[in-house]
């Protein structure tokens, strides 16, 4: 694991290993990003295995560019390293 986060680009992180397309999915063996860990919880509390898929969210581009993710990496990026939000689920996947 690197010290750099992939999505905000934060070094001096602890990072985690995030599947760009959900093992569950069919992602096992295809690529994976290190993420920090505020980064990778929001991923997961926006969205679904099935909205990664639908949205088209397997490159951390696309990432980046969703409109319900965008807002947050702009955030993360101006915190310290040792930032750890709290995260909460989406009304969305509460619903689901």
């Amino acid at each position: 694991m690197s010290n750099r986060c992939e999505l905000c680009g934060r070094e001096h992180v602890e990072t985690t290993v995030h599947h760009l397309t959900p093992k569950e999915m069919g992602g096992t063996f295809m690529p994976t990003a290190d993420l920090c860990i505020p980064c990778h919880k929001q991923i997961h509390s926006l969205f679904t295995n099935q909205d990664i898929i639908r949205l088209q969210l397997t490159k951390l581009q696309a990432l980046r560019e969703n409109e319900r993710m965008a807002p947050f990496v702009r955030w993360i990026r101006k915190q310290p390293p040792s930032t750890i939000p709290r995260t909460r689920k989406s009304n969305h996947l509460r619903r689901s």
